[in-house]
């Protein structure tokens, strides 16, 4: 419930920024154009986030095999409507889950996934993605991550619309001093990114616990993060796109240092020790 409560005020935040930003360019006006543009991208994360990612990467339908068969018994046994199941032609170790719901849901693993989990592993790995499913963590991150991107683009178009003839909007509608605008369009992009890395890994945390629960031994899903997260140390995913590495259960980039810190997913450290908590 806390998630929760914390995941609907930090989306509601990211909804402000975009908003101070379009009140930035255009006053009021500025302002609702910014609310419906981002009403207009969530529809389309809503309805074609399954799609768009899975052609990016280039997914194979399957409906057979171990990783299949794994999916398949997680849903019979914790009676949940089964989703499509997708193998990524990648070697790099890695998963994630897609769609709008839990009625039009995509699981999906990269080849690699199979060469280095045993079964248990692999269910660990796929209740922790049937997870997010369940409870729409699916949806929540497209949305977050449509929000940031749209601020950080806007973000730009009020710095050039600044630098070809100043902020529309004038004081009654909501210019302001520019020194106030300037350190705004600085930090409105960065506080969103802080904001969507803040709900990831909210709902990363949330997703280990369920998947533990409902592979029913938290240790298959401890001991296949430990694997997936060497193996992605190692030898880090090509041609990742940046907007959807927030997806993967264990970050597909590689990320060292002050990166880590703005990194989407929690320390793998701190989510073993969980995990071992709950064994």
């Amino acid at each position: 419930m806390l998630n929760n409560l914390k995941t609907v005020g930090l989306m509601a935040l990211m909804t402000i920024l975009l908003m101070m930003i379009g009140g930035m360019l255009g006053g009021r006006g500025g302002a609702i154009v910014a609310l419906v543009i981002a009403g207009v991208m969530n529809i389309g994360s809503y309805w074609f986030s399954d799609k768009i990612v899975i052609r990016m990467y280039k997914g194979r339908e399957v409906t057979s095999g171990v990783l299949y068969d794994v999916v398949q018994e997680l849903c019979r046994r914790n009676q949940m409507v089964m989703p499509k199941v997708f193998v990524i032609p990648e070697l790099t170790p890695n998963a994630f889950a897609t769609g709008r719901n839990p009625k039009h849901a995509v699981v999906a693993a990269t080849e690699g996934i199979m060469n280095i989990l045993s079964r248990e592993e692999l269910m660990g790995v796929m209740a922790h993605e049937l997870s997010h499913v369940k409870h729409r963590d699916i949806l929540i991150g497209s949305i977050a991550a449509t929000i940031a991107g749209a601020i950080s683009y806007m973000a730009q178009m009020a710095q050039w619309t600044m630098l070809f003839g100043g902020l529309g909007g004038d004081d009654e509608e909501g210019g302001g001093n520019i020194f106030v605008m300037i350190i705004t369009m600085i930090c409105a992009p960065i506080a969103a990114m802080l904001v969507q890395m803040a709900v990831s890994r909210s709902r990363e945390y949330a997703a280990d616990r369920g998947g533990a629960a409902m592979c029913g031994n938290p240790h298959y899903l401890a001991s296949a993060l430990r694997k997936l997260d060497a193996a992605n140390h190692q030898r880090p995913m090509h041609n990742v796109n940046d907007a959807t590495a927030h997806m993967f259960i264990v970050n597909p980039l590689s990320g060292k240092g002050l990166q880590s810190l703005f990194s989407t997913h929690p320390p793998i450290e701190e989510r073993l020790r969980r995990l071992e908590e709950m064994a």
